[in-house]
């Protein structure tokens, strides 16, 4: 079974090798390649350029912002699954492909599966700042102030097909969502795994300033609106303190 992972890219030279060398260097053979460069101008294409066929597609042009950036990766994504990793992220082991398809292909009406994700420090990746532990998705998953880390969701393409790509009116929360939509929407079958899948380097659009992250809780509650769901009064408070459990574990 074909596992398709996507890296979007605009001007990171300093990161992108390492992920690609960690997608790359998974012991699981059967993997497609796609990484989306924003026409970058830093040598970050150069880089990749480098790696020549061992990536499947590379495309470099101007897009609207990573989700659109994303949603191209998509359209050109042939594996039955589709993964997402940040040109800032790694993967935690060269196994983690490996064990998602394993149970993949244990339980074929498995739709969608997700782990663990930790924050590391920019400069070493062995540096755990923040630990992102997630559950098994439950119906009030969302409401009490879960979501799945989004680097470490692996999806089928089918359902990308029928539920849709990622809104790209949204500048920060477009992942938020759609998982959003994906989870509340439709009655997919997920799995959650309790185990460590990406490394993220501290840092991101979101979280860049106070503007950012006001901007973004914004389009959190902008997203249940969209989708006709209402949001809890108390989404907010108990997203903050799920986020602060996070950096005392």
């Amino acid at each position: 079974m074909k596992i398709s992972i996507i890296t979007v890219v605009y001007n990171n030279h300093h990161t992108i090798k390492a992920a690609i060398d960690c997608v790359l260097g998974q012991y699981y053979q059967d993997i497609e390649y796609i990484i989306i460069d924003g026409k970058s101008t830093d040598g970050t294409l150069d880089i990749i350029r480098s790696y020549g066929d061992s990536i499947s597609h590379v495309v470099s042009e101007a897009d609207r912002g990573i989700y659109d950036a994303m949603n191209k990766g998509i359209a050109l994504c042939s594996g039955e699954v589709i993964g997402i990793l940040n040109s800032d992220d790694v993967y935690a082991h060269r196994n983690v492909l490996g064990e998602v398809m394993h149970f993949f292909a244990k339980d074929p009406a498995l739709s969608m599966i997700y782990g663990d994700l930790v924050y590391v420090k920019h400069h070493d990746l062995n540096k755990v700042v923040r630990k992102w532990t997630s559950e098994s998705y439950y119906p009030a998953f969302f409401e009490d102030g879960h979501v799945p880390p989004h680097p470490s969701l692996f999806i089928k393409k089918a359902v990308y097909n029928r539920v849709g790509l990622f809104n790209v009116n949204m500048r920060l929360a477009a992942d938020y969502e759609f998982m959003l939509r994906l989870f509340k929407l439709y009655d997919y079958k997920s799995l959650y795994i309790n185990t460590i899948l990406v490394k993220m380097r501290l840092g991101g659009a979101t979280n860049a300033s106070i503007k950012n992250i006001i901007q973004g809780n914004l389009e959190i509650l902008r997203a249940w609106k969209i989708n006709n769901l209402k949001a809890p009064i108390l989404l907010m408070p108990k997203r903050i303190v799920k986020r602060l459990i996070q950096f005392a574990k």
